[in-house]
């Protein structure tokens, strides 16, 4: 009798139960995330229901899936994968209160930080004297640290976990801010601006690496967009809000608020957030990781226009939307403040309504890639008729421009399916770096090409911003064109064969034109060798002998040689 494989498989259901146990008894603050060699007691029927029901949310992994995923280390220093849905109720409620809001707080302080200088621009420029290029430069600065502290942040995340990274990173944020709140010089500013940028650098990518490491698979896209919607409070938070803060505190007191605000939530994620098993690599793993995401076509292709539309969207929210308002629609500060509070609630509601429209169209089986297309054509032809400067409504035009802006983070989903879980912080932050590395070169370079113009009473002139607005727009068209290359490389022989009735020719293989089957007056009757099979349809080792994989040639001697034709002929000799 063969007794092993039974115990074996007796053995992994133990393991795997203890594991979820454990976690959902952390959970809920009764013990803390050990090993296997943690001691466990009896539960009773009411924690037994809620540790089913939050295993229901919790990913396992098995040999075989690291094997798929690509993963060399031990299964036993897996991270947790995500695991089908249990038909028993799920209770995710405590998921969403220890996972998913403390890290949208967190990203919540980032954006409002990211948009509190569209709100200041003018006490800024009135206080120490800035133009436009310098007022760039200081807003910017966010994203280039932003941007640089990407990649190893990605690293921190997948070896030690979203919650030691992001409170401790916030601290340096907080930092900056009191360093920003007290700074006289224009350089103290630029650097106390840096450090912020640099403390809430893993603000999103923490909240996405716990996302796909505690929610099902099919609920990745609707929470990333809940982490967006609620963090993008925070430029809501930067509009009326803000601006009352600042009649009574001044910007300086504003931001010694925004410190201490920033302090609390790295104290709420540090000690709420339940913390993970930390992924053990060396840095040559991490560093061929990190080769393996940017080595990947598909990353390129989806990056330049997640990239070049995230950073323009960022870029004129965060600071040239209001000078835009003012210089051009010549809107006053209330105006201007009310325009800033609608664009921050429509950043909230295209975030969430992204991911809940990628959501149900997946389950249709449509990817998140058709709608980020669509998403970056209405944020392209919006932008075209702001600075065309058609008849339309002001607010309704900034409206889909920031709700639209928001389409980056479908841009997460679709790095979900490219990469596995392991790579999930990596895969992200590499995203981020062009994200926020685009974000610092377009909104300082506006202000650059605003800079060629005279300010004429205290006001650039409209030509200056459709300029600088419409090379954006250039490169967000040039970005769309390159994602949508391979899509038109696939369609692009049907449209043709159905407007010419034959297929176009393909340089470099062999030519799909029908060809003539009656003898050529001169040359007697043709019949069809083999060439080279046709690479640019299906597969390439499709082997010969289809009819649009020869090329006709005129039988020149009666010598008797073997042919191949198209199927069903039989052959010939």
């Amino acid at each position: 009798m063969h007794f092993g494989v039974p115990l074996m498989q007796e053995t992994t259901d133990r393991i795997g139960a203890t594991n979820r146990d454990l976690f959902a008894r952390q959970l809920e603050g009764r013990a803390p995330l050990g090993g296997l060699g943690a001691s466990t007691e009896p539960k009773s029927s009411g924690s037994a229901l809620a540790g089913e029901a939050l295993s229901s949310l919790l990913p396992t992994t098995t040999a075989a899936e690291s094997c798929r995923n690509g993963a060399a280390h031990d299964p036993a220093d897996a991270l947790p994968q995500r695991d089908a849905p249990a038909e028993t109720p799920v209770r995710g409620w405590r998921l969403i209160a220890c996972v998913l809001l403390p890290f949208a707080a967190g990203f919540y302080i980032s954006y409002l930080f990211r948009s509190i200088n569209a709100l200041i621009s003018g006490e800024l420029t009135s206080d120490l004297g800035l133009g436009a290029a310098d007022l760039g430069l200081l807003t910017s600065v966010y994203f280039l640290t932003f941007a640089v502290a990407q990649l190893p942040i990605g690293v921190l995340l997948d070896r030690y976990g979203p919650r030691r990274v992001q409170s401790a990173l916030l601290l340096v944020a907080a930092a900056g801010a009191v360093m920003f709140a007290r700074s006289e010089g224009f350089a103290v500013l630029v650097l106390a601006r840096a450090l912020i940028g640099l403390g809430v650098a893993a603000a999103l990518t923490a909240g996405l690496k716990a996302v796909v490491q505690w929610f099902p698979k099919e609920r990745v896209a609707l929470a990333n967009g809940s982490i967006v919607m609620l963090g993008a409070l925070g430029a809501v938070t930067a509009t009326v809000p803000a601006d009352l803060m600042l009649d009574w505190a001044g910007w300086r007191g504003l931001f010694e608020l925004l410190a201490v605000a920033t302090a609390v939530i790295a104290a709420v994620i540090y000690l709420v957030v339940p913390d993970t098993a930390a992924a053990k690599g060396s840095k040559r793993s991490a560093s061929a990781n990190l080769r393996t995401i940017y080595m990947d076509s598909r990353f390129w292709k989806l990056a330049p226009l997640s990239a070049v539309c995230a950073g323009s969207a960022w870029a004129m929210q965060g600071l040239w939307a209001a000078p835009w308002l003012t210089d051009v629609e010549g809107a006053d500060r209330p105006d201007l403040v009310r325009h800033l509070f609608v664009m921050a609630l429509a950043v909230c509601a295209g975030s969430f309504l992204m991911g809940a429209v990628a959501d149900r169209l997946g389950r249709r089986g449509i990817g998140p890639g058709a709608v980020l297309v669509s998403v970056a054509t209405i944020f392209i032809a919006t932008q075209l008729a702001l600075i065309l400067r058609l008849p339309l409504p002001s607010y309704l035009l900034w409206t889909i421009v920031a709700a639209a802006g928001s389409g980056h983070v479908l841009s997460y989903t679709i790095l979900a399916e490219y990469f596995p879980k392991e790579l999930a912080g990596r895969a992200n932050a590499a995203l981020n770096v062009l994200h926020f590395g685009a974000a610092f070169v377009l909104q300082y370079s506006i202000g650059l090409v605003l800079d060629q113009w005279t300010r004429l009473d205290g006001h650039y002139p409209t030509i200056a911003y459709q300029v600088a607005f419409g090379l954006v727009i250039a490169l967000q068209f040039v970005a769309l064109v390159w994602f949508e290359l391979p899509r038109a490389r696939r369609w692009w022989p049907d449209f043709w064969s159905r407007l010419f009735g034959y297929a176009p020719v393909r340089f470099g293989a062999a030519s799909s034109i029908a060809q003539p089957t009656a003898g050529l007056p001169h040359l007697g009757q043709l019949d069809a060798i083999p060439l080279a099979p046709d690479l640019g349809r299906g597969d390439s080792r499709e082997p010969v002998g289809q009819a649009d994989s020869v090329m006709s040639v005129p039988k020149l001697c009666p010598t008797r040689v073997s042919v191949m034709t198209s199927p069903g002929d039989g052959g010939s000799d």
